[in-house]
């Protein structure tokens, strides 16, 4: 297993100074459906104590559909997408309203954000939303983020896991150094500890092995819809943002001051050593509009750090523009993302085709490569 047994969590969690906090809709609503205002004063005692500290801190909170579920008495959580949508919208402006009202007790104003994923796949949305977090962050507001549910044209929660993945984007995007993810849940188990009495919470987590996926399993909890499957994805991605992740129980007293003391609650998803260059690094978090096959040879020159030739390309999926990000594979999966600088339509003029015969076929040429090895990010 890869996992480690010893770490020095106070020395590793000292310094941070930017934390992503995730509440999930599991914390945040009780046994009974009814919103756990209890919850949103607890998180606002401890972040106001970290604020103390010289630590700043961005909460990403899940919630507003059932709230608004409760608020139009809903006997049930609905399946269908429009009335999801109705939900939310009623809802996140509660959800909104408990927070202001919680901060407010500790003299802290907050700010909404909401956001859809194809704010992180257009670069210069994203740099606006590293800008706008950057200067709430130094006026001293505390930035509260959820998907923008009422609007999302994708099935609500399916792309970011109940805001599992949303948080490890937000949390890659601000360059924070920790992301907690507080739920219903104690952390990883080798097993299902709700059918196996001898499960064991592992308590760091080194590498994501294909062993660690394995213990994702299904969704641990019936009120969020996140599972451990997604908060497993989101540990892949905060790895290569360099940023350290936490899966904690909401239910623990003062678990959040507590994890940034050190103490060992939870498991640790450890940062990779040395993280990606932020453009590398959006590259590879942005949704991709393609995808390339590419053969053998044309994927060991790309893990040399080179770039893409046509010559290597076999197939060519999906519909883009020059400038889009697109997947390369080959026979073992999807290994790369880049920037393309070749439409769709060119590129199956010219794949498998020598680099001397791109102008001959499409009457002009832009490089030689289609993807350049600086527009390259190895997953």
């Amino acid at each position: 297993m890869d996992s480690i047994q010893t770490i020095d969590r106070k020395e590793l969690l000292r310094d941070i100074e930017r934390i992503v906090l995730k509440i999930g809709t599991s914390s945040l609503t009780r046994e009974d459906g009814s919103f756990n205002r209890g919850l949103t004063e607890d998180i606002a005692n401890q972040v106001a104590k970290l604020r103390e500290l010289g630590k700043t801190v961005i909460i990403i909170s899940s919630g507003a559909i059932g709230i608004g579920c409760e608020e139009l008495k809903m006997a049930s959580r609905p399946r269908e997408i429009p009335l999801r949508q109705a939900a939310a919208a009623v809802g996140q402006n509660i959800l909104m309203q408990e927070w202001m009202a919680a901060f407010k007790k500790h003299d802290l104003k907050v700010a909404q954000i909401l956001l859809t994923y194809e704010a992180f796949s257009n670069r210069m949305t994203y740099l606006n939303l590293r800008n706008s977090i950057s200067a709430l962050l130094e006026a001293g507001v505390v930035p509260v983020v959820n998907e923008n549910d009422p609007i999302c044209v994708h099935e609500i929660e399916a792309t970011f896991g109940d805001n599992d993945k949303l948080s490890a984007m937000v949390a890659s995007k601000v360059e924070a150094e920790l992301l907690i993810l507080l739920s219903d849940i104690d952390g990883l188990y080798d097993k299902n500890p709700k059918k196996n009495e001898d499960a064991r919470l592992i308590s760091t987590i080194e590498k994501i092995t294909p062993e660690i996926e394995s213990y994702g399993g299904n969704p641990t909890s019936m009120k969020g819809v996140g599972g451990m499957r997604t908060k497993i994805e989101a540990a892949k991605i905060t790895s290569i943002s360099g940023c350290h992740m936490v899966i904690a129980n909401s239910a623990v007293s003062d678990a959040v001051i507590r994890i940034m003391y050190g103490e060992d609650i939870g498991t640790l998803f450890l940062a990779r050593n040395g993280k990606y260059r932020n453009r590398i690094r959006w590259i590879i978090l942005s949704k991709a509009s393609g995808k390339l096959m590419v053969d053998r040879g044309a994927e060991e020159a790309i893990k040399r750090s080179m770039g893409l030739l046509p010559s290597g390309i076999i197939e060519v999926t999906g519909s883009f523009d020059r400038g889009d990000i697109i997947e390369i594979e080959s026979e073992d999966g999807v290994f790369a993302k880049g920037i393309t600088d070749y439409t769709s339509s060119e590129l199956n003029k010219i794949k498998g085709k020598h680099s001397d015969m791109i102008e001959k076929v499409l009457g002009y040429k832009n490089y030689d490569e289609v993807v350049r090895k600086t527009n390259i990010g190895l997953l």
